[in-house]
């Protein structure tokens, strides 16, 4: 599978409020051990997601409290 984001892409992330719906197949910026990322939301658990990336590969669980926008648009 080929990149939903190329690097060095513009992209344009809204923030994640208390009252955002987030979905599977939303990329979202998340903290995971410090650093930001932008994944993808594979699953959710009740207050969990589950992100990873377009390859298939699973990175893990994080709260919603580890997710501060979610990706709206990505310049060409």
């Amino acid at each position: 599978m080929s990149p939903r984001i190329k690097s060095g892409q513009l992209c344009t992330v809204e923030p994640v409020t208390p009252t955002t719906t987030l979905q599977v197949g939303d990329i979202v910026l998340c903290r995971v051990r410090g650093n930001e990322y932008l994944h993808l939301i594979k699953a959710i658990q009740g207050d969990r997601f589950q992100i990873g990336n377009n390859r298939g590969h699973i990175n893990g669980w994080i709260g919603k409290a580890a997710i501060f926008g979610r990706l709206m648009k990505v310049e060409p």
